[in-house]
């Protein structure tokens, strides 16, 4: 019998099922670990939820008074603000992923998973992935809630799944990144030092709390190449009820970008870093 009828076979098909079966009942199991950290302690859900909350309320108070057309659209600076903090919440839980790998690393429980009967170790990740897209998009929707119950507004249903959408694709390159770094960096010192680092300039690097046409050339510069500048135009947009993935909603120092185009870029930025930390999961999970 050739090689090829083999894998078709019934034989075959029903191998291949079976391992399905087993790397999806690894990675629930290892998911509903974290969640059960979660719940022992909450106040990592709560301060994610917390902190972006009290950047909306105070910058929204900061700018209530700012004069008409003070914003390009003439819409009121609460309105702009929202969508900066919708996806600065998101790229925060996200930049948290490797947390929980790194602390297992330390406390040993990743090596017992490694010598475990695991059908795949690459489980160990995807549950991260799982785990912290679920926190992130729920971090985002109570943000997204709080925004509206202040009068900033909501997508509403088409634009609902062009946030979520865009939500997921810088979430699940946010989440590579900072596995990557779960696995690439000597202990959680360095990684909590490379979170703090990062996340402020990030978002003052970007369109979250000001337009490119406020700010000076070499910072229009950055926030033009920033990620989180790709994320949170089309979400703005839908927010605006002026979404369309044909419609302008960049316009950078080196060219307009469609929305379409900037969830392009999302998705190729996140394919990348994925392939990019999969030589290291290779070496560190062989």
């Amino acid at each position: 019998m050739s090689v090829a009828s083999t894998s078709a076979s019934p034989l075959g098909l029903k191998t291949r099922s079976s391992a399905a079966g087993q790397l999806l009942q690894e990675t629930l199991a290892l998911t509903k670990r974290l969640f059960l950290q979660l719940q022992r302690r909450p106040s990592t859900l709560v301060a994610g939820i917390l902190q972006p909350l009290i950047w909306l309320v105070l910058f929204g108070a900061l700018f209530a008074k700012a004069p008409a057309g003070l914003i390009p659209g003439e819409v009121s600076y609460g309105r702009f603000l929202g969508a900066g903090v919708i996806v600065f919440t998101a790229f925060s839980a996200a930049l948290n992923a490797g947390l929980p790998v790194m602390f297992d690393r330390e406390f040993g429980f990743l090596n017992r998973l490694l010598v475990a009967p695991l059908r795949s170790r690459y489980s160990i990740v995807l549950a991260s992935v799982l785990y912290i897209t679920s926190l992130s998009l729920l971090q985002s929707v109570a943000i997204m809630g709080a925004a509206s119950l202040l009068g900033y507004g909501w997508p509403g249903g088409s634009g609902l799944v062009v946030v979520l959408i865009t939500l997921l694709l810088l979430v699940a390159a946010v989440t590579a990144l900072s596995l990557g770094l779960a696995f690439a960096l000597p202990g959680h010192i360095e990684l909590i030092a490379v979170i703090f680092v990062a996340n402020l300039p990030l978002l003052f690097a970007s369109t979250a709390l000001a337009p490119i046409s406020f700010m000076p050339s070499w910072l229009g510069w950055l926030a033009a190449l920033n990620p989180l500048t790709f994320a949170i135009e089309p979400i703005r947009a839908a927010y605006l009820g002026q979404f369309s993935l044909n419609a302008v909603v960049l316009d950078a120092p080196y060219g307009a970008l469609t929305s379409a185009q900037c969830l392009l870029i999302l998705s190729l930025l996140s394919a990348g870093l994925f392939l990019s930390i999969r030589p290291l999961l290779d070496r560190k999970l062989s």
